[in-house]
């Protein structure tokens, strides 16, 4: 690397900003992350991380790692929803790798954040900052949080997820669009299952809802599940809300009995309100950006909100390697419209839900490698039009 460290506050603990920030370091910038968690959580959640993101985390050398607590299925299926019928069997396994380069993962979302996690060094993740205000002069930005504290910066990257607080101080309150569905999802130990037989990995179709159910680990000993279910009345959009197991089940009642043995065995539910947004006009200032969630938040059904992040940090690094504090709005502009379309497309294709043209995506979305991907030019950003 050549010119000198930067000063970068990254807002949010997360996948993507300790995805962030374990690429900023490794080009030799001078990170420090806000947090408003007091610590981290293993939230009951699984993870799919396909080739495009694990060329990042290979680069970072977390693959070994990851290999070890990833479940590798030689396919997925896509089943009708009563019948069972297989309707698309998405090779995996040792095809994918092959095809693209690298492995496509299923695993434990905790899992993967504390492979991110050991990445960083504690001492620069600051806990129990919540972040209220930023001030932004020509030389720096303050950050201002709920205790009082400030800190300072040359750049600030919001990864604060979906409820953004550095989008919202940026852009102005947002107006997301309830979906009228919800999420239903947790995981648990298979030995609850009994004698009961899923399939690795399945995505069960219904004429207006779904399931999606895999294994999280090579042991096969732990399940993970998520819905897309009408319930045009519940607008909670949090990750920690509780889900009535008996509605979940009647949800599902008339689903194959492979999808009802799994939801009779679940002890516990989260769910949250599924919500589209459009892609921004920006994504930020002369010395501020987003990153995952924060400026392309999208539905779960193509599996790429976390991948999509990393591909952010991956990309984010690549644009401020060796640049010069003179140089870093040009820079984050280089970020912004390098990503912009690529994620404004996963986004708008991701909320249709429709297989078909998710198989059509497959191609351009697994091939993509962020180390090695054009970076745009810097003049100003041009708004995004829909797929």
């Amino acid at each position: 690397m050549t010119g000198h460290a930067l000063s970068i506050a990254i807002v949010g603990a997360g996948i993507g900003g300790l995805a962030a920030a374990a690429t900023l370091r490794r080009v030799g910038h001078d990170v420090r992350i806000y947090e408003q968690a007091h610590a981290f959580a293993r939230i009951g959640a699984g993870i799919q991380q396909s080739p495009n993101s694990i060329k990042v985390l290979r680069a970072l050398g977390l693959e070994p790692r990851l290999r070890k607590l990833a479940f590798q299925p030689d396919s997925s299926l896509n089943r009708q929803w009563d019948t069972g019928e297989v309707t698309w069997e998405r090779m995996l396994g040792d095809t994918v790798e092959q095809k693209y380069g690298a492995p496509y993962f299923y695993m434990h979302r905790g899992d993967l954040h504390a492979a991110l996690a050991d990445l960083v060094p504690d001492d620069i993740v600051h806990r129990n900052r919540k972040l209220v205000g930023l001030e932004e002069t020509a030389d720096g930005v303050t950050l201002a949080f709920a205790d009082g504290s400030t800190a300072d910066a040359g750049i600030v990257i919001g990864a604060d997820g979906v409820h953004s607080v550095v989008r919202e101080i940026l852009l102005g309150a947002e107006r997301p669009r309830f979906t009228g569905r919800v999420a239903y999802r947790t995981t648990f130990p298979a030995s609850l299952l009994g004698d009961a037989e899923i399939d690795d990995c399945a995505k069960w179709w219904g004429p207006d809802r779904h399931i999606v159910i895999y294994y999280v680990n090579p042991q096969r000993d732990e399940i993970y599940f998520v819905t897309s279910t009408p319930e045009p009345d519940f607008e909670v959009e949090s990750w920690s809300e509780k889900g009535d197991l008996d509605a979940l089940r009647s949800a599902y009642k008339d689903f194959h009995p492979k999808v009802r043995a799994v939801l009779d065995a679940c002890p516990d539910v989260h769910k949250w309100a599924l919500f589209e947004r459009d892609p921004l006009p920006k994504w930020g200032s002369n010395r501020m950006t987003l990153l995952g969630d924060a400026c392309h938040p999208m539905t779960p059904y193509m599996a790429q909100g976390a991948s999509s992040a990393i591909e952010d940090a991956a990309i984010l690094s690549r644009c401020l390697e060796g640049v010069a504090d003179t140089d870093v709005t040009s820079a984050l502009q280089r970020y912004e419209n390098t990503r912009k379309d690529r994620t404004a497309r996963i986004q708008q294709v991701s909320r249709l839900n429709d297989m078909e043209k998710i198989k059509a995506e497959i191609e351009s979305v697994y091939g993509y490698d962020a180390w090695s991907a054009p970076l745009s030019d810097a003049s100003p950003s041009t708004p995004i039009t829909d797929a």
